[in-house]
């Protein structure tokens, strides 16, 4: 019946409009909690030592359950970010710098860590870094099979030591995975294969994380009608 579709209509544009919205605030206060369970908490129970030590005639269960459990426990969350932020402006200055690159390169000799280090500061690097990924430009290639298309970035030719090989230019596609497009494949495909698209790589990585759903023409009419709500 028309009436049913039209709530099922309605509830799907209600959970369209705040899906984004809560999945937002989830993401943040599992962040919170994070760092509260596994580095605020040790911070509050210092504090507490330091109370403590300072001669406080408070008995330390009362101490505990206000700066551990209680109310206080926000303490060691505002201590973690002013400490960090201390940091951040530490390893903007010259000094800062000289020291960090000296810890780098220890950390790139030493055995073991240097084959997990580097891998880990270039995905923090990407995540964090104010400059986006180098793709080139946006392509369909036919992947993972003859017949199936998908949409990639190039980011670059292919690996010497196989163009010389296969005696053709290759180019390096990264495929993210939907609907997490900091995943995905890179694969190495004839330069001659690929269609280039008329899309810039946001429209690209909003089709990833939509499924689909959203096309760059898609993305123009939701802009269009954005702008007409805030009117």
């Amino acid at each position: 019946m028309r009436v049913f579709r039209d709530i099922r209509n309605y509830f799907l544009r209600g959970v369209a409009a705040l899906l984004p919205t809560i999945l937002t605030i989830w993401l943040f206060v599992q962040f919170y909690l994070f760092i509260q369970e596994n580095l605020s908490r040790h911070i509050n129970g210092f504090i507490v030592k330091l109370i403590i030590w300072a001669g406080s005639d408070q008995p330390k269960e009362e101490l505990i359950q206000f700066w551990v459990n209680g109310k206080g426990q926000t303490a060691g969350f505002l201590v973690i970010f002013i400490a960090v932020c201390f940091l951040g402006a530490f390893l903007a200055s010259v000094v800062g710098k000289t020291i960090w690159k000296y810890f780098e390169n220890l950390a790139a000799r030493a055995p073991i860590v240097r084959n997990i280090y580097p891998n880990i500061k270039q995905v923090t690097d990407s995540v964090f870094s104010r400059h986006s990924i180098a793709f080139k430009k946006v392509v369909a290639v036919e992947y993972p099979r003859a017949g199936i298309w998908s949409v990639g970035m190039v980011t670059g030719s292919g690996i010497d030591q196989v163009t010389a090989s296969l005696d053709m230019d290759l180019v390096s596609i990264f495929i993210p995975s939907s609907p997490t497009p900091f995943t995905g494949y890179v694969i190495m495909v004839p330069a001659g294969s690929v269609i280039d698209l008329d899309m810039t790589v946001e429209e690209a990585l909003r089709f990833t994380i939509s499924g689909g759903v959203i096309t760059p023409s898609e993305w123009e009419g939701l802009q269009l009608e954005q702008t007409q709500n805030s009117e």
